[in-house]
């Protein structure tokens, strides 16, 4: 018997009905069924209610059912247990899910007879370095991290460095450092490039750059990015959409997609730590599902920063 854990967005009906359907349908055949203790009580499966932090603890899969943000917070409750996490659209524009509401029964039969194909994604991770030397480790970006203004109506100035060698100055709204999954994300209406999210590369993308120069980058996934602002104005960071703070003129935020990295000192969190196997397991059976089928059914897994 299989561990299914579902996470919903809570304003969306269609999600709500989709997790009761699903819930329901695995319990009768014997799967443990495992609900955010939000969804819940929402859906009144008070005996499937698990706290947050151990949701993933144990499972098999973890059922995204909503839009892009619904599956950034799966994938964010998924990654230290090495969870795969399934997107089901229920939400707008549904660029990281896999399968439409009406297929979302059939690609979690599909999964319980092992024919899936796993996806591993880069993330991107990194830190804060303040300007009076302390060090604050920022939250691992699946799409991306934001350096923005912190005032509308004004720009902000942004010294990039790659590797620790001087690369130029921005004069914009802000600067996207994208992964290949992100690619589709903000960086796209900045015009950036599209890449296969299979891929291992950093976008550098300036967002309405007051300058010549307007051009997105494509570094290497192990290449160290450092913006750092050099005012007059502070600026603004945040993560997959979710607020990091401000950034006072002279901090800087460094970042990079390079492998597994060893904790910090007196074992902090590491400064910069993502990690990204270049490989794409896959198991199939042609007498359970059609091949068309299953390039339909991706699990995206991503391994954990330590």
């Amino acid at each position: 018997m299989a561990a299914i854990g579902f996470l919903s967005h809570d304003q969306r009906p269609l999600a709500a009905e989709l997790v009761a359907d699903l819930a329901a349908w695995l319990i009768d055949r014997g799967h443990e069924v495992r609900l955010t203790e939000a969804d819940a009580s929402r859906l009144g499966r008070h005996e499937c209610a698990t706290p947050d932090e151990e949701l993933a603890i144990g499972l098999d899969l973890l059922v995204g059912v909503g839009g892009d943000g619904t599956i950034l917070r799966a994938v964010d409750l998924a990654t230290a247990d090495d969870v795969p996490v399934l997107g089901v659209n229920a939400g707008q524009l549904g660029y990281l899910t896999t399968v439409e509401p009406t297929g979302a029964r059939a690609a979690v039969k599909r999964f319980l007879a092992g024919a899936y194909i796993v996806e591993e994604r880069m993330r991107l991770a990194g830190r804060i370095v303040r300007s009076d030397g302390s060090v604050q480790p920022i939250r691992p970006a699946l799409n991306e991290v934001l350096v923005e203004r912190a005032e509308l109506g004004h720009t902000v100035r942004i010294e990039v460095t790659l590797d620790a060698a001087p690369f130029t100055s921005y004069v914009a709204d802000g600067l996207i450092l994208a992964t290949p999954t992100g690619s589709t994300a903000y960086a796209l209406s900045a015009r950036g490039p599209i890449v296969d999210p299979r891929h291992r590369a950093q976008l550098l993308v300036p967002v309405a750059p007051h300058m010549l120069f307007d051009r997105s980058l494509v570094l290497a996934p192990d290449t160290v990015v450092s913006l750092r602002v050099v005012g007059p104005r502070a600026g603004h960071l945040s993560v997959d959409g979710r607020s990091e703070g401000r950034i006072e003129v002279g901090d800087v935020v460094t970042c990079d997609g390079s492998g597994p990295s060893a904790s910090g000192p007196g074992g902090a969190p590491p400064s910069i730590a993502c990690s990204c196997r270049n490989s794409v397991c896959s198991r199939a059976d042609a007498d359970l599902a059609d091949p068309a089928d299953l390039r339909a059914l991706v699990l995206v897994a991503v391994t954990p920063v330590t």
